[in-house]
């Protein structure tokens, strides 16, 4: 424990969202509490305020850390390259550093299917993560070099399995792994690895598409293998604060499927 003490981590996508029974809800908020849970200063971002605020003050309360929360939403009609610096400004005034930069932040109109999307489905789909992911690494880099840093992004089976009704989000975490390939290759001289993480949780948002779009959820949504949903802190996060660690510093340009057994390929 205590292994990214001094460190900052910048997760975006990591207000704090609740299961039904009380249960952390948000992979975002599991990534967080896995790093809080390391003594990591956190910087974490979303839309909502009133969620940003109770994660603040429930990580620093339950593990003596500090977190700033900033909002933030990269949108179509939003200057992007400022909301993201603004973000990177606030977390090196605060903390001086950049360790680890964690892109988790996604929204889209799952459900809907190809033939019906609207381009506006597909820009909301691309910008909150293809775009987002672009900027926030492009601002992040020049401080992850300085701390031969990491880099973590979220990708989802959606894309590598070609689910029905997810055809923008499929394409964008699509081009979120490809990016994420060639920042392996130009960035590996200067210390920082990059690898993707495609994860199964039961989240409070899969709770939402289940209860909009029964019939997309049963086509896409099975229960894995190992018999459970992931556990957003315990086989989510935890796994995220492995690849930023020392120990994977080698592993880079990978993907990782965490969906109990689901995510098998060749």
């Amino acid at each position: 424990m205590g292994s990214f003490e001094g460190k900052t981590v910048i997760i975006t996508g990591a207000g704090q969202a609740l299961l039904k029974d009380g249960e952390p809800g948000a992979i975002g908020y599991g990534i967080a509490i896995a790093f809080a849970k390391e003594g990591a200063n956190l910087v974490i971002t979303g839309r909502n305020v009133s969620k940003l605020t109770h994660a603040k003050e429930t990580l620093e309360a339950d593990y003596g850390i500090q977190v700033l929360p900033v909002q933030a939403d990269v949108s179509k009609d939003a200057d992007n390259l400022a909301v993201v610096q603004h973000v990177v400004d606030e977390a090196m005034a605060a903390f001086g550093r950049i360790d680890v930069l964690v892109n988790n932040a996604q929204a889209s109109a799952s459900g809907v299917s190809l033939a019906d999307h609207m381009p506006d489905q597909f820009d909301l789909a691309i910008y909150s993560g293809l775009y987002a992911t672009f900027y926030y690494m492009q601002a992040c880099y020049p401080h992850l070099k300085e701390t031969k840093g990491s880099v973590i992004n979220f990708a989802s089976g959606a894309g590598l399995f070609g689910n029905y009704g997810q055809c923008a989000y499929a394409a964008a975490k699509e081009g979120i792994r490809g990016m994420s390939r060639v920042a392996a290759t130009e960035w590996g001289p200067d210390g920082i690895n990059v690898n993707v993480v495609c994860p199964l949780a039961w989240t409070a948002a899969l709770e939402n598409f289940q209860e909009q779009y029964p019939d997309a959820f049963e086509a896409n949504v099975h229960m894995p293998p190992m018999g459970h949903y992931g556990n957003v802190e315990t086989e989510i996060g935890r796994v995220v604060v492995q690849l930023a660690s020392p120990d994977f510093k080698f592993m880079s340009g990978e993907t990782l499927t965490l969906e109990g057994g689901m995510g098998q390929r060749p």
